[in-house]
């Protein structure tokens, strides 16, 4: 069980809430006093979750250090054949062992699901079950990024299985339940509430847990969480703990993103996600002020990967992403997840805001995982700067012309083409925002720039405009795009 040391305090028992709160009134209390007992549930669910055990070779490390007789004894032979044999002789490993659990999702195949890193670099992988049987278990796939794994065991009686629920139904307050192997403590059976949902807890780059404070500890990592109606809602994961103990904040994988990795890797042994082929940042107060939108809402689109596929133009560096195959795009963070769960090759609707207008643009997902080798590139190259030098002081920024010169003195990339900053005042707007000498503005409210006169028309065009802030794109000396507003009182 991952742990994460922010130290939240417990909330009390539901029980403890209803007399503590004067809104709840005892004829409210009694038409939903939760469930008088679970026992009848969890009989028919304790067979369906495992226990796995791991265990994975360990090298000894370097060698000792050789020892030596003092200077003249006569025992300096012995020493010299002793050390000799132990070098001759074979590193020695270790073995180290590791609990946690997993259920059962289809008993004549014999599939189980488990964390990732219950399972991870593990040499043998063992399952036990309820009855006290034990299978050897081979791993059919697993995905780092969402902390699952799929094993398969050769069933030798009859298995029982756990469905699967609709995680989107839950509502925060609703009832589930928790059965795992805390501390190597088999067929453990606790029961709280769902606390929060969409938790982004940094674990991964699609954090969208359930939050409970039904009582998961180390061992727990991989058991299941389950609805009243006896359906996993989700796969129980990380918990929030300064000692290792539950304090009544864990975290789940839900259904919603589970199922869909689950299924990749039992018909693949690997994820196939979507891939869209952009970067994208925030859309702040300040930014979708500059943007002319109503909301901050969406990602904006901070660069295009060169050869993915909006490498085509049907996206644009500026855009920002609200909709995404029918899905609204709240925030930055919900784009990746969406993009991921949708089919390799799958043409998706995309709606942008593109100079205050809605556009929509047709687009055909590639694949995440083959996305590795272009990551690093970019597609926006911008025309030539004048040949004529110039230099400039705006918004506290000093500013010239990216020539020879600057690129050598910065370090900065030949792909890279705009107005170069080469020194900001402490104590500006644009020091605010993080920018440096050696950040090169490359559009300002997306429209490109090639001079420090460029830079000076756009500004006093947007302060006619009466606009407060300025939205500019910057690179770095790498050609790394990121958009600030910087502002102009």
């Amino acid at each position: 069980m991952r742990k994460f040391r922010f130290r939240p305090v417990r909330m009390a028992f539901a029980a403890a809430i209803m007399l503590a709160s004067p809104a709840m009134t005892p004829a409210r209390a009694q038409e939903n006093p939760g469930p008088a007992s679970v026992a009848d549930l969890a009989e028919g669910l304790l067979d369906a979750v495992v226990n796995i055990s791991t265990s994975q070779s360990v090298g000894s490390g370097s060698a000792r250090p050789r020892m030596r007789a003092p200077d003249g004894s006569p025992f300096q032979d012995f020493f010299d054949e002793f050390f000799n044999e132990r070098e001759n002789q074979a590193p020695r490993n270790r073995r180290v062992s590791s609990l946690g659990s997993g259920f059962v999702i289809n008993a004549e195949e014999g599939i189980i699901v488990t964390n990732n890193h219950v399972i991870e670099g593990a040499d043998e992988i063992e399952v036990n079950f309820a009855d006290g049987s034990t299978l050897d278990a081979e791993l059919i796939g697993a995905d780092p990024k969402t902390d699952l794994a799929v094993l398969k065991v050769e069933p030798v009686r009859t298995l029982t299985e756990v469905p699967f629920g609709d995680s989107n139904e839950m509502r925060i307050g609703d009832w589930v339940m928790a059965i795992g192997n805390p501390f190597g403590l088999g067929g453990t059976v606790t029961v709280g509430i769902i606390s929060a949902r969409g938790r982004d807890i940094n674990a991964g780059p699609y954090d969208n847990f359930i939050q409970t404070d039904a009582a998961i500890n180390r061992g727990n990592s991989g058991g299941p969480l389950f609805n009243m109606n006896g359906e996993v809602i989700g796969i129980n994961t990380a918990i929030i703990s300064p000692s290792g103990g539950s304090i009544g904040i864990g975290f789940a994988v839900p259904t919603e993103l589970a199922v869909n990795v689950i299924d990749q890797l039992r018909e693949f042994g690997e994820t196939r996600r979507g891939w869209l082929g952009v970067r994208i940042q925030p859309v702040t107060d300040e930014i979708g002020e500059s943007l002319g939108m109503d909301e901050a809402m969406g990602a904006l689109v901070a660069g295009i990967i060169r050869g993915g596929p909006v490498d085509d133009g049907s996206i644009e560096v500026g855009d920002v992403i609200v909709s995404f195959d029918g899905k609204d795009i709240d925030t930055m963070r919900d784009l990746p997840r969406v993009v991921a769960e949708s089919p390799v090759g799958k043409a998706v609707d995309v709606v942008v805001i593109r100079n205050q207008e809605r556009v929509t643009v047709k687009v055909t997902l590639g694949r995440l995982e083959d996305s590795e080798q272009l990551a690093s590139a970019q597609t926006d190259e911008n025309d030539e700067g004048s040949d004529v030098p110039a230099s400039a002081e705006i918004l506290g920024m000093s500013l010239a012309e990216l020539d020879d010169e600057g690129r050598q003195e910065f370090a900065i990339a030949d792909s890279v083409e705009g107005v170069l900053i080469t020194e900001v005042d402490p104590d500006s707007a644009a020091a605010e925002k993080r920018i440096e000498a050696g950040d090169v503005i490359v559009e300002i409210a997306q429209e490109v720039v090639s001079t420090p006169e460029d830079v000076r028309t756009r500004i006093a065009a947007l302060n006619e405009d009466g606009r407060r802030n300025a939205l500019l794109m910057l690179a770095n000396r790498t050609g790394e795009l990121r958009f600030v507003t910087v502002r102009m009182d």
